[in-house]
């Protein structure tokens, strides 16, 4: 079970992340008071640090600064800064990633998962099942989806197009049976889908015009482009 330290002076929001990440399987320790974030990281031994930027009593920058002297304990960054220079500034001082608030909880879990994954601190789950498509990996169990190890969001819609399409890599599935999938109250609206799968392109494919994941079957329907393996 990964061990996750939460650091943030908004009381609500560590709250929200600790019981959120608790209930992805997580062990979560969490403080308001960043000048006990380096006692805790000793004390503790966690296997990722998720850190506010804005501390009143010890900015989440020294704090990064005095843990990237000893230590390489992946670090992501919570700001509510949009300014390109505060993130840049985290990453050249040695921050793994940064999210920025408001953020969905959802894929705040996907990105410690992916770098715990990068750094062989935590591996999947025996028990969760997985699809491996080229470079898309998708979590059947918590309907996650990475691409090049980056968490994608995706609508349920979204998710459950793409789930039927991988199962069966080159397998062509007309228009009306991925309405099917999706449930009754989709029947007769073709173009909804096709909506779903031209947004679903966007997130996923280098070049949306030319995908490389789902591709068009001509008068037909899409089909997977790529071979997949169990995960």
């Amino acid at each position: 079970m990964p061990k996750v330290l939460v650091v943030d002076d908004e009381a609500r929001i560590v709250e929200m992340i600790q019981e959120y990440l608790i209930s992805e399987g997580m062990d979560v320790i969490s403080t308001t008071n960043s000048l006990q974030v380096m006692e805790l990281q000793k004390q503790e031994a966690p296997d990722i640090l998720v850190l506010d930027l804005m501390m009143p009593e010890k900015s989440g920058m020294e704090i990064l600064r005095e843990i990237r002297q000893t230590s390489n304990l992946p670090i992501i960054l919570l700001t509510a800064k949009a300014e390109e220079l505060d993130k840049l500034l985290g990453l050249e001082l040695g921050a793994d990633d940064y999210i920025t608030k408001p953020f969905s909880l959802r894929e705040l879990a996907a990105r410690i998962r992916v770098i715990l994954r990068r750094s062989g601190n935590v591996a999947p789950l025996p028990n969760e099942e997985y699809l491996q498509v080229g470079e898309l990996r998708i979590n059947l169990d918590k309907m996650e989806v990475w691409c090049k190890e980056n968490p994608i969001e995706l609508t349920k819609t979204e998710f459950t197009i793409l789930e039927t399409l991988a199962h069966h890599p080159g397998r062509v599935y007309t228009r009306l049976q991925l309405l099917e999938a999706l449930g009754e109250d989709y029947w007769g609206y073709e173009r909804t889908l096709d909506t779903h799968i031209s947004n679903l392109r966007k997130k996923i494919e280098d070049d949306p015009s030319h995908p490389a994941f789902i591709k068009t079957v001509y008068g037909i329907g899409y089909k997977m482009g790529v071979e997949n393996h169990d995960a």
